[in-house]
């Protein structure tokens, strides 16, 4: 079809798309450059291949996310299935993931069931340490929460997670089964210190090695757990705004069976050229076309994050998910008339892991500006005063992440402060001033969080083991000031 006979109303809907991706011009290293000044379709065809993937990007983000990891600990590490990846000491900005917390110790099972049968996941009790965590399936879709927050109590137990299909009549006794719709998963589980002692930290290390992973079938007598070492590297899981981001994509397509829900997308992800059994090999022109696509959802999905309304009435905090998306994580995505895929692709630009009842353990709220309502200036100098007796019965925390990847600042001397930093200083009143900044405030380091001073921030506010407070929000969280 001739470039001047294309429908009006296409036209329109091109000229939509153009201006809500170059709309955002405050994110940083957001591509504001319009679509229309890099990319025109030359007919109906290209049209729709840039529309369609789009649209790929939002649905398939989770799953991407998840990839990305897992390509990570194969690549770098030669890990693999059914073994354990960890960091056996506090994170550091090597961790390239999106928004992990710096605070505690991070292990990460990475599940197949596809040829083993169903996979052993042994938790230990909470008796002389705490895990918490969460099980969820290759969308990052939580099947269940571990720990005194999950299913055993902190009783510990042998999850069982279990193959597409599989007959739970088959569940040996003695096993907590967790049926999956995919073959692929994993476990995003903490072992958490009781104080930021060097004792604690070292107690919770060793503690976090009671974790044992291996197939059902050699229950009787299981082989070692293999933990995968990943403190030494730079662990880049960062979302690729390019042709790359599709390439991940792909790889579950091929990997996985279709869901049932996820039927439609069959169509629209062959017209940009994926399909199970097929290679995914786009010539010069449609990668073109995906690489501009892939960096417009990028800007409507940063968009969509700058949108999200406040915590607190006249406050700039959020929880970074709706009420919506929260409900269909609950239940695996299976609510009548309901299927989020705009919020939870945003979601999980920012951030992996989803708990299944989210508050049990932990809750987070998320700032991306200031008081006068400014976006974060790596620069500039800011203060947060953290009330008095914060409503936790663990600790909270204060991180600060790159704005534009949603990771630790590269080469940051350290990226957050909690209630159980060592050397911590509180005012008289109880409450907690903490400062963000490319220098330390005059008074000293020790409630200080370094910033980049080239580029902007966002910060993540943790509460580990959560009170009603919080949730009445009786106990409030000011915005942060810039300091002038």
């Amino acid at each position: 079809m001739k470039k001047e006979l294309f429908p009006f109303i296409v036209i329109l809907l091109l000229a939509a798309c153009n201006q809500n991706a170059g709309s955002n011009t405050q994110t940083a290293g957001t591509d504001t450059t319009t679509s229309s000044a890099v990319f025109k379709p030359a007919n109906i065809q290209e049209q729709v291949i840039y529309s369609r993937a789009m649209e790929a990007v939002i649905w398939g983000m989770p799953a991407v996310n998840y990839q990305l990891m897992y390509q990570e600990m194969a690549d770098k590490l030669k890990g693999g299935f059914n073994q354990i990846l960890y960091w056996p000491e506090l994170l550091d900005w090597k961790n390239q993931t999106l928004t992990p917390n710096p605070d505690v110790i991070y292990l990460m099972p990475f599940f197949n069931t596809k040829d083993v049968g169903p996979v052993v996941l042994e938790v230990p009790p909470a008796d002389s340490g705490r895990l918490n965590g969460s099980v969820m399936n290759y969308w990052q879709a939580a099947i269940e929460d571990i720990g005194p927050g999950g299913v055993d109590k902190g009783r510990g137990g042998k999850y069982l997670f279990l193959p597409p299909g599989y007959d739970t009549n088959k569940v040996p006794k003695g096993y907590i089964p967790l049926a999956s719709n995919t073959y692929q998963g994993y476990a995003l589980i903490r072992s958490v210190l009781k104080s930021g002692s060097d004792a604690d930290l070292a107690a919770a290390i060793r503690y976090s090695k009671h974790l044992k992973v291996y197939p059902l079938s050699q229950a009787a007598n299981p082989p070692q757990t293999a933990y995968v070492d990943a403190s030494n590297i730079v662990f880049d899981a960062t979302i690729p705004y390019d042709i790359n981001f599709f390439k991940s994509l792909n790889e579950m397509i091929q990997a996985e069976p279709w869901l049932e829900r996820d039927r439609a997308m069959i169509d629209p992800l062959k017209t940009i050229g994926i399909e199970r059994g097929k290679p995914f090999n786009p010539d010069a022109r449609t990668q073109e076309i995906l690489n501009q696509a892939v960096k417009d959802a990028k800007a409507w999905l940063d968009n969509t994050y700058e949108s999200m309304p406040p915590y607190y009435e006249g406050a700039h905090w959020f929880f970074p998910a709706t009420e919506e998306t929260h409900q269909s994580l609950i239940h695996d995505f299976n609510v009548p008339d309901s299927y989020p895929v705009d919020n939870r692709g945003m979601v999980y630009t920012m951030a992996f892991f989803s708990a299944k009842h989210i508050g049990e353990s932990q809750y987070y709220l998320m700032t991306i500006e200031d008081k006068e309502g400014k976006p974060f200036d790596g620069s500039k100098q800011y203060k947060l005063i953290v009330p008095a007796n914060a409503p936790v019965t663990q600790y909270w925390s204060m991180t600060v992440y790159n704005r534009d990847t949603h990771t630790f600042i590269r080469d940051a001397k350290w990226m957050g402060r909690s209630s159980q930093t060592p050397g911590i200083q509180k005012n008289s009143d109880g409450s907690v001033d903490i400062y963000f900044g490319p220098t330390p405030p005059s008074g000293g380091e020790s409630n200080w969080i370094p910033t980049d001073a080239k580029g902007q921030f966002e910060v993540l506010a943790r509460f580990y083991g959560p009170q009603k407070a919080l949730y009445d929000k009786s106990w409030k969280m000011g915005d942060i000031e810039e300091v002038k």
